[in-house]
């Protein structure tokens, strides 16, 4: 994870080499702990989905908060609950960009949420659910042998134009 990352002058993120942005929901609110200076702090904005990663974009930037990154190789725990009374959402938690000259145990997994509460999440989710469980699959071929420093950017090589065609 990785907070405020560079974004272009309209709000969308700039993309890494290789990086493709397949889908984009406005309207939606993103719940997120442990945020340096904030604490748990919530928000409503646009989440940007792409072959490496997700990114939340706040409508009106909170404290030093306006952007917040979530590579999917970092992303566990996901899960997409449809409550009773509620909108539906994604939650999960994503692991720390931890800098190599730090400790990795000083850094704790953020929990999120992404609330769609204006609708969108029938193409989300399953673009999501795909996604990652490609970037997954191909991390596991790539490094078979146990590795302690994962490159986010490597997972840009999931098959992004099939999943498109589906969704």
């Amino acid at each position: 994870m990785a907070l405020n990352p560079q974004l272009f002058q309209n709000g969308m993120p700039v993309p890494f080499e290789n990086e493709l942005f397949v889908l984009a929901r406005d309207g939606v609110d993103f719940e997120v702990d442990k945020i340096p200076g904030c604490g748990k702090l919530k928000s409503k904005g646009t989440i940007y989905l792409s072959n490496i990663r997700m990114v939340f974009v706040a409508a009106k930037p909170v404290a030093n908060f306006y952007a917040f990154d979530m590579p999917l190789l970092f992303v566990n725990g996901e899960k997409f609950n449809q409550p009773i009374f509620l909108c539906n959402n994604i939650s999960g938690f994503v692991e720390p960009v931890v800098p190599e000259n730090e400790n990795r145990a000083l850094y704790s997994a953020h929990s999120f949420k992404i609330l769609f509460k204006e609708g969108g999440c029938g193409t989300f989710v399953p673009l999501f659910l795909n996604l990652i469980s490609s970037v997954r699959q191909y991390n596991q071929q790539m490094n078979s042998a146990p590795v302690t420093r994962i490159d986010p950017l490597q997972a840009a090589n999931t098959p992004v134009d099939e999943m498109m065609r589906h969704a």
